[in-house]
């Protein structure tokens, strides 16, 4: 755990938008796998059909965990995020229509997890390793080297 005087005032603005970008993009990338591994097209009306539900669990996720305070810790916002992108976009699934047999619930949350968790635990870890060597964190990341810190302590 850090010291008190290498606590951060607040996460930045970019540290935020770039981590919700990445969590919608990784949505996406799952779509694009999804589809792709079954050869369903790529187009944007399916890709739209197969990634909205997920998208709509991973910004409630993100409203449930109050990401924008600690967007890059593992826990416990990625863990949040992550199981609210499964959960919800499950329920959006049936309600729509879609598919949601076991085998496709068990690899959605496995590769979720190693999306949506793996990403952060990376970043984390390079964020712990900047501040080890004495490398200051690039902008706006000063919080989530802390955060980062502090989640994989837990």
């Amino acid at each position: 755990m850090t010291s008190p005087s290498h606590e951060p005032r607040s996460t930045g603005a970019g540290t935020i938008a770039l981590a919700a970008a990445l969590d919608a993009v990784l949505v996406v990338v799952f779509a694009v796998i999804g589809r792709s591994s079954h050869a369903e097209a790529l187009d944007p009306a399916g890709l739209w059909g197969t990634a909205w539900p997920f998208l709509v669990g991973a910004m409630l996720g993100w409203t449930a965990a109050r990401a924008w305070r600690r967007p890059i810790a593992v826990w416990p916002t990625g863990v949040i995020v992550w199981v609210a992108t499964v959960v919800v976009g499950m329920l959006l699934r049936a309600a729509s229509g879609q598919g949601t047999a076991v085998a496709f619930i068990i690899v959605a949350t496995l590769t979720l997890a190693l999306l949506l968790l793996g990403w952060r635990a990376i970043a984390g870890l390079v964020l712990r390793l900047r501040a080890r060597n004495g490398r200051p964190a690039a902008s706006g990341t000063e919080a989530s080297a802390t955060e980062a810190s502090a989640s994989a302590a837990s």
